[in-house]
């Protein structure tokens, strides 16, 4: 029972039957009235260019991303990854530890006094001055490792702090004297 559909297709004469002309013209013009023509919207020009705006924007953002690092600053390096002196060595670790405790300790030694304030105020602007110098050799020590010259400059800055310190105390206990020797001789008159 089946047949072969070429068979079928000869047999069929409405298939052999020729459209009328001008059918497709016909066809397309109704097709038109069926569906409007679609406009090109007014502002074409604005979106391109919203869309130049999008890809400069990620573009320079990109540039920012993989724009190599520049020299770290104080300020903007994170303190968890300073190194100091006690992550090159346990012996460093304890020069650096003896050195900051008897900082620490000459400075709460000293009893600040308004008579005492400009020369107190000119010895510790000396000492932010050593502190800053401190940090950028840690920062020094952490970029390019561990050498003799930064390790020993930041032992050398930290005797310079301590040094420093016990001038002004020494000048501090002068001041002291002195004040004491005017008050004695004020009383005596």
């Amino acid at each position: 029972m089946a047949r072969d559909i070429r068979e079928l297709f000869k047999e069929d004469e409405a298939l052999n039957e020729k459209m009328p002309k001008n059918h497709q013209d016909r066809f397309l013009e109704k097709l038109d009235k069926a569906l409007p023509k679609r406009r090109k919207p007014l502002f074409y020009g604005m979106r391109i260019a919203a869309s130049l705006v999008v890809l400069l924007g990620l573009s320079f953002v990109a540039y920012q991303y993989f724009q190599p690092d520049g020299p770290i600053e104080v300020a903007t390096t994170n303190a968890a990854e300073i190194k100091t002196l006690g992550d090159v060595s346990p012996g460093l670790k304890k020069v650096e530890d003896y050195y900051l405790a008897s900082i620490n300790l000459e400075l709460s030694k000293m009893k600040y006094t308004p008579d005492t304030k400009a020369v107190f105020d000119g010895y510790l602007l000396q000492l932010d001055e050593l502190d800053k110098e401190y940090q950028r050799l840690s920062i020094e020590l952490t970029e390019s490792g561990p050498s003799e010259l930064t390790v020993n400059a930041l032992i050398d800055n930290l005797k310079f702090r301590l040094n420093l310190l016990h001038r002004l105390r020494s000048q501090l206990n002068e001041l002291q004297t002195s004040d004491d020797n005017f008050e004695d001789t004020k009383q005596a008159v």
